[in-house]
């Protein structure tokens, strides 16, 4: 395992090689690593002043992009691309060392940033509106799309860059400048992506404000979400946060885009193919750690196959090799901080009081010291728990891996299970059974925002919208027609009649 210093050094390099600005100032804010716990350096803390800045820089940049040319626009977030794409590894470096994901999973997040700047190019010239028919005659009526103004973007730490670019690389092409505030916890990774940004901003000659970083605590993003002058506010985060956001930027009639907790469900049939099955319950439910907001956390498997469900997905998770996200081989890193430890351990003792039989996990994993100023990082087995019923813990989403099985006996019994909790992110059924496929994305099936047939709940692509109901707030980011949220609509009636008609046949005389 690397020592803090040694991972200092990494990190430290990965910034110089992305051209990143480290300069700090009265007050700091300290990069640690879920590695070991120690602390990297010292970057800046910004106040709610800076935020008022960068807000007003961003809405004096917004007059000049908005005029831009959509396909000059796009011609921004493609150099981006290419950056990206240039210093792939630097990237991926500080997601590991920030976040703590294992290499192969923060390459693959990177490569969402190459994905959707590919994405949203191709979008610069497909800002699509409509042509309708108008009930007078010599009249046409249409819908046209515009940008909307400043876009304010708080994101988690699981997904340190690639939440930034599904809303940033869209707001672009659609004429918006963004302000984003980062998770305190990954500070490193946000200036390591503004650095890339603010460099094809001056290749291309596109206005200075047009993004900017502030980093800091709950102060920035209040500050962010009560700026009259931001547009949108997308935040990603826990219901909680959602609950606080979503009332106060609606108080000032602004937009929210919210992309809040997800608890996320896999149905097994006995139909199913169960190596598929359970291949993709054990990534959907350890990757990460179990700290994506489309984890694997309950287990819906009918009770004929549940013994042998149970045991395959214990052998896999007892399995999994942990230890430097660095090194080959290995599929589990640790979870961020100890208070995420903690809250595991909680959700256990919840289950357990519930009448729960923990089958395997939940143990803390010792990795050794890695260094004399490290307290240690947070390895954890990933826990199996059988449950009686479906209550207490499992209604509540813990960040950390815990899976919990719960048995049924009739498909209406396992949709009902499924769909009664408070979230609704993403979902997936296993089953050969076409019927039972089609009736769980019918009107009265799964009722996530993403949902799956012989697939799990993690590794969402970005071509489609990604985004929940109930709880996890209504957003949706990153492909389809998720750019709407970014513009305003315009409904156009043209009249080249020459004379004056109403709508609707009324006579004014």
């Amino acid at each position: 395992m690397k020592t803090t210093a040694e991972l200092t050094e990494l990190a430290l390099g990965a910034l110089e090689r992305l051209g990143a600005d480290l300069t700090t100032g009265a007050a700091t804010l300290r990069a640690r690593s879920p590695l070991t716990g120690g602390e990297l350096c010292d970057v800046r803390a910004d106040d709610p002043a800076a935020v008022a800045a960068a807000v007003r820089a961003a809405s004096e940049a917004f007059i000049t992009w908005r005029e831009t040319p959509a396909p000059v626009r796009g011609a921004l977030v493609k150099r981006l691309g290419e950056l990206i794409g240039e210093h792939a590894e630097d990237l991926a470096t500080l997601v590991t060392i920030e976040a703590g994901k294992i290499h192969t999973e923060a390459l693959g997040e990177v490569q969402e940033l190459i994905d959707i700047c590919d994405f949203a190019v191709g979008l610069s010239r497909q800002l699509y509106g409509r042509t309708m028919p108008s009930e007078r005659a010599g009249h046409r009526l249409q819908e046209t799309w515009q940008p909307l103004g400043v876009v304010g973007v708080i994101s988690a730490f699981n997904f340190p860059v690639a939440v930034w670019s599904w809303n940033t690389a869209i707001a672009l092409v659609c004429g918006d400048p963004v302000v984003w505030k980062p998770s305190e916890l990954t500070p490193l990774c946000a200036l390591g992506c503004d650095a890339l940004l603010q460099r094809a901003m001056r290749e291309l000659d596109a206005p200075a404000g047009l993004h900017a970083v502030v980093l800091g605590g709950r102060e920035i993003g209040e500050a962010l979400v009560d700026d009259a002058r931001v547009a949108l506010v997308s935040a990603t985060g826990s219901t909680r946060m959602g609950r606080q956001v979503g009332p106060r930027v609606a108080a000032r009639f602004g937009r929210s885009l919210l992309e809040l907790g997800g608890n996320n469900a896999v149905i097994v049939t006995p139909s199913a193919d169960l190596d598929q099955a359970v291949s993709s319950i054990v990534f959907g439910a350890a990757g990460t750690a179990g700290q994506r907001c489309t984890t694997t956390r309950r287990l819906l498997v009918h009770a004929d196959i549940a013994d042998e469900i149970v045991a395959r997905v214990a052998k896999g998770f007892d399995s999994l090799p942990a230890g430097d996200p660095f090194a080959d081989g290995v599929l589990l890193g640790p979870l961020v901080n100890e208070k995420a430890y903690d809250a595991m351990r909680a959700s256990l003792a919840a289950a357990r009081s519930a009448g729960g039989e923990v089958v395997t996990g939940g143990d803390r994993i010792e990795m050794g010291s890695a260094g004399a100023d490290a307290a240690g990082g947070f390895w954890v087995r990933p826990a199996l728990v059988r449950m009686p019923d479906q209550a207490g813990a499992m209604l509540t989403e813990t960040f950390a891996p815990i899976l919990y099985v719960v048995t049924w006996t009739d498909f209406d019994e396992a949709l009902a299970l499924h769909n009664g909790v408070p979230q609704g992110l993403s979902s997936g059924l296993f089953s050969n059974d076409v019927r039972e496929a089609e009736r769980y994305l019918g009107p009265g099936g799964a009722d996530t925002g993403i949902a799956n047939v012989n697939a799990g709940t993690s590794g969402a692509e970005i071509g489609g919208a990604f985004g929940g109901e109930k709880e996890t707030g209504g957003g949706r980011e990153s492909g389809s027609d998720a750019w709407r949220a970014y513009m305003r609509r315009a409904t156009n009636t043209i009249n080249y009649s020459g004379s004056v008609q109403l709508a609707q046949g009324v006579d004014f005389g």
